[in-house]
């Protein structure tokens, strides 16, 4: 069973197409990016697998439930981070946290439990009774990052979480987001940014509402040159 299957996604806004026939799977367990130029879709896609936004075409399916037709279930098994920070930067980490999984219904004991583990797990637990806002943009992804594997979801959707950060935060954001995979977690990254994609990533391109190519990042070029590759794809730099 795919982690997440999108089969057939049309949507707009108005007359404006969105996206257009969009066919997607990511497998348990691996990191799938969907790369594609600012105003490719991403983020409509990215609302459309959440939940935001209810599809007018087509189907996604996370872990085999339907977002149209089984929403609780499948959104259950979804952590989600989204490209505009959420976070409240007058609350401590600690509690944008134990709200967050209250409103998953965990009780604040467990709510509390989990944080800590998270925090851990992402390297913030000595900062958990700072407010949020006394924090860089690279641990505030952390946080939200920690915060959307609260409820132990089994697919993580993460939308450009890396804007607005210098290289050295970049990598270290992308090295915990990779790590998650190899506890069992499936992520699907979307960014415009080239050098996030390594060789063994499932890789996406999406451009102008439609994916031109799915595989392996290290098939889209045999020469190892995906830039050369993506600017054929969608005839603008990333």
């Amino acid at each position: 069973m795919t982690a997440l299957t999108i089969e057939n996604l049309s949507h707009g806004f108005g007359a404006r197409k969105a996206l257009c026939d969009v066919n997607l799977a990511v497998e348990p367990g691996t990191f799938t990016v969907l790369l594609g130029p600012n105003g490719a879709g991403k983020t409509t896609l990215v609302s459309l697998v959440t939940g935001l936004y209810n599809a007018q075409q087509g189907d996604i399916r996370i872990f085999g439930h339907s977002i149209r037709r089984d929403p609780l279930p499948a959104l259950a098994r979804l952590g989600v981070v989204f490209q505009m920070p959420t976070l409240d930067l007058d609350l401590t980490v600690a509690d944008n946290l134990t709200y967050h999984a209250a409103l998953h219904g965990l009780s604040r004991a467990e709510g509390l439990k989990r944080a800590c583990a998270e925090m851990e797990r992402l390297g913030v637990a000595e900062r958990g009774g700072d407010k949020v806002r006394a924090l860089s943009g690279g641990l505030r992804r952390r946080v939200e990052i920690a915060r959307a594997l609260l409820h132990a979801p089994r697919l993580l959707v993460v939308d450009e979480a890396t804007a607005g950060l210098d290289v050295a935060g970049r990598h270290m954001l992308l090295g915990h987001v990779r790590s998650l995979c190899r506890e069992g977690i499936s992520v699907l990254w979307a960014t415009h940014m080239l050098d996030e994609v390594q060789p063994m990533d499932g890789l996406a391109v999406l451009h102008r509402g439609s994916v031109r190519w799915t595989g392996r990042a290290c098939e889209l070029a045999s020469s190892g040159a995906i830039e050369d590759a993506f600017l054929r794809l969608t005839g603008e730099a990333a």
